[in-house]
Parts: C-alpha cells; structure tokens; sequence
C-alpha cells in the first residue's frame, strides 16, 4: 500500500474507458456520480469546504487518518484493487472462452478456459463479497453478516459507491449472463458449489479475510442476501442486456449478438472498482478529517 490517498486521487482519469462507461450508465442511477478526482478539489466537493487554509488541514489529517492502518481506509482501498486487478484475469479467460466456442479453429481454448457464464457468476459473487468487507472495514465494523450489509446498501449507499453496485449489476450481470443472470448465478452455486472458486485469483486473495469456516456458505449467503436488491434495481429501471448495451455502445463498437464478448472486455478494459473505490474511500475519510479540525 505504497501509494497515499493523495496520489490515488490525483492520478484517477479525468476521461477512460473506465470513466466513460460509468457516465453511460447514469441512467440506471441517475445524477448520483460526478468524475470528481483530485485531492484538494476532492476535499471541497465533499466537504463544501473553499478556504485554502481549512481544505489544507483537512488535508493534512486526512493523510495523518489515512496512514494510521488501524483505520479502515487502506483495507478497503486494497480490497478494490484486488478485485480489479483479478478481474482482468477473469476477462481474459472469459473472452478466450468465447472466442474458442465462435472460431472453430480455436476450439481448443475452451479446454483451457473454464466457462465464461462459471467465470462471471464467480466473479459477481466475489465481487459483492469484497463489497461486504470494504464497507465493513471502511466504517470500522465488524465484517457485517450479509443481511445487515444489504440493510446499509439500501439505506446509506450514495454516490460512487451506489454507482459502483450499478455497474456490477449492469455490466458483470446482465451483459455477460443475460436478464435471467440471478438464476444462472444460483445455477452455479447449487450445481458446482465449492468447485467453482477453486484456482479462481480473486478467491484466493481475499479467502482468508471471508469471515468463518464455511467461506463457500458465506459467499452464497451474500448472494442470496442481495439478490433482492439487484432484482429490485433491475425492475425499477428496467434494465436489459440490450438497454445497457444501447448506452455503452457509442464508445465500444460490438454487434449486439456478442455482448459476451463486450462484457469479457470491459472486465479487461476497465477498473472501475477500483476507481469508484478510491472515490468512496476519499469521501469518508475527509468527511471524517473535516470533523477532527
């Protein structure tokens, strides 16, 4: 954990591939996410703070916060990371899987590849546990049993961390697994089970931080958990595979027919767990650093 928040917020994009496929996705939770990146401005979008001498103070604790690892920040920056830097791994596996299954010559792939609806049925899962922990860790609680973790993600979440659900639901549900992914998720959970996760990169990183001994019964409480959540998003909007692809599509140039393939490559093309994390983690802690001066 070299890098301090400040360098994680100068150095976010101001304009990706990241960035311009959260933009495309305001639709499903509209006006909730502005780009907001940089340290100082960071500090005065969050705080309403605009003295220089305030915004530097706040500054100052919040590296002071920051740097104290018995806060929460670090872990929950790192949890993002993690989870993004597996995800590009999974995508390469998924996409070679597809291209295998669609380009006779390269069949091969598919018995080196697992199959990409296994890959992101696990891969969602994984990533709504590593949201459990994070949230968890970011606000100093114990890890949360998934049921009170889906009462916080219903009444607190707010801005990048809303955003960042929104996409998870969007882009590593629906684009991949289709309108009926909640089943295909359980589908692998009940027919695979502990099989699924074995070799899997984002798994073994974060195992041995799942609370218990049964972490395979954690991970698929928390699906079960939130499950009613993303159904309740997906009806509320309205969301199809085909929708999301309409508003993602003016910058990632696929047929229709292959939104596989769109999804295998935004899981290599973009982070935006990580980024969105960053801005989560940043809007808490100089939230919090804004209190102490």
């Amino acid at each position: 954990m070299a890098d301090s928040i400040i360098e994680l917020l100068d150095e976010l994009p101001a304009d990706n591939l990241t960035v311009k496929m959260l933009n495309s996705l305001d639709f499903v939770v509209p006006g909730e996410w502005d780009n907001t990146i940089g340290c100082d401005h960071t500090i005065e979008v969050v705080t309403g703070e605009t003295d220089g001498d305030r915004i530097r103070a706040i500054r100052n604790r919040a590296i002071e916060r920051y740097n104290d690892k018995s806060n929460g920040y670090q872990s929950a920056i790192w949890f993002y990371q993690t989870i993004d830097n597996a995800d590009r791994a999974l995508g390469a596996a998924a996409l070679a899987n597809k291209v295998g299954e669609k380009i006779g010559l390269l069949g091969f792939l598919n018995k080196l590849t697992p199959k990409a609806d296994t890959t992101q049925s696990v891969d969602l899962c994984l990533k709504l546990v590593v949201e459990l922990i994070a949230y968890s860790k970011l606000n100093g609680l114990d890890v949360l049993k998934p049921r009170e973790f889906v009462t916080e993600l219903t009444e607190h979440y707010q801005g990048a961390s809303l955003m960042r659900m929104a996409a998870l639901v969007s882009v590593d549900g629906l684009l991949p697994l289709g309108p009926d992914f909640l089943q295909k998720v359980h589908g692998t959970l009940d027919n695979q089970g502990r099989s699924a996760f074995q070799g899997n990169p984002a798994f073994s990183a974060i195992s041995g931080f799942i609370p218990g001994d049964d972490k395979f019964g954690f991970i698929t409480n928390t699906f079960n958990a939130v499950e009613g959540w993303m159904n309740n998003l997906v009806g509320s909007v309205g969301l199809t595979p085909q929708g999301v692809y309409e508003h993602i599509g003016g910058f990632i140039e696929f047929s229709d027919d292959s939104l596989d393939f769109v999804a295998a490559f935004i899981d290599q093309a973009t982070d935006y767990y990580r980024h969105t994390g960053i801005q989560t983690v940043a809007r808490k802690l100089f939230l919090d650093a804004a209190k102490d001066v």
